[in-house]
């Protein structure tokens, strides 16, 4: 059977998170990397690092945070 078929449209706030959760994911691992590596700017390479990450990680609690208002919109007028 054919997965597109069978996929459904997500939202824009589905998107979105799903989005946020990348990219966040994307910043972790980056972190991750700079974490194995030793440079001689190291300090400011993990503090940007963790600069990253905390905007990462709020903007993805915002996201999710709008698909749950969404959703319980949609229930609520079901």
């Amino acid at each position: 059977m054919n997965k597109q078929g069978t996929a459904f449209q997500m939202t824009r706030s589905e998107q979105e998170t799903e989005n946020e959760a990348n990219r966040l994911t994307v910043q972790v691992e980056a972190a991750l990397a700079a974490v194995a590596v030793r440079s001689h700017d190291e300090t400011n390479s993990l503090e940007s690092a963790a600069d990253r990450i905390e905007r990462a990680a709020r903007d993805l609690a915002t996201a999710l945070r709008g698909l749950a208002q969404e959703r319980k919109s949609a229930k609520d007028q079901s």
